[in-house]
């Protein structure tokens, strides 16, 4: 966890709200945790260094918040949008950042927004880890949803991964879609072969 406060973005500014963030976060959460979170950061450093152009502040900050509130619950993303506005008052970046975490909820950015595309590339380029760590995503998700039967759980996920791969390309960024569409394809469909 040290590690991750480090990376905060606002550095020594806010570390309250950075705290209150990863205690967050360190919640049993199954999939959503602070290993997500730190995911999320590798891969917006990834896209900058692969070129895309975004306002980093927004997009980190926004990682920060998307899933402040995980609690299974409709509105969860809102939740986390209200908390950054409340968080961030008085920044300048705080509106862009709470239109950013709300846009997680669909992963459906404007092609024309760098943000948005930058930060549902990443939150989602955990469908294109390797074949180990994407098997450990899909049992953490699976332990998210614990008190679901598995097989009212198997036919949503299933409707869930049909539905990504109905969308011409997963990703937004050209970074992403060179680099991670071809290997997330071919971890979704396997996980949607075994369902």
């Amino acid at each position: 966890m040290t590690d991750l406060a480090s990376r905060w973005p606002l550095g020594a500014d806010l570390v309250e709200v950075r705290d209150a963030l990863l205690a967050a976060y360190a919640t049993d959460r199954g999939y959503h945790d602070t290993r997500h979170l730190t995911e999320v950061l590798d891969r917006v450093d990834e896209l900058a260094a692969g070129g895309e152009d975004f306002d980093r502040l927004a997009v980190e900050l926004a990682a920060w918040f998307h899933d402040a509130v995980y609690d299974g619950r409709d509105g969860a993303e809102d939740r986390s949008a209200l908390w950054a506005v409340d968080a961030l008052a008085g920044l300048p970046v705080a509106e862009e950042v709470a239109r950013l975490v709300r846009l997680t909820e669909r992963h459906a950015p404007a092609e024309d927004d760098a943000n948005g595309c930058a930060l549902s590339d990443a939150d989602l380029a955990i469908l294109a880890a390797s074949p180990d760590r994407y098997a450990e995503y899909a049992a953490d998700v699976r332990r998210e949803y614990a008190d679901v039967p598995d097989e009212l759980f198997r036919a949503g996920r299933a409707a869930v991964l049909s539905d990504l791969l109905a969308k011409p390309t997963l990703f937004h960024t050209a970074h992403a879609r060179r680099e991670w569409e071809t290997r997330a394809r071919t971890n979704v469909e396997a996980e949607l072969a075994q369902s």
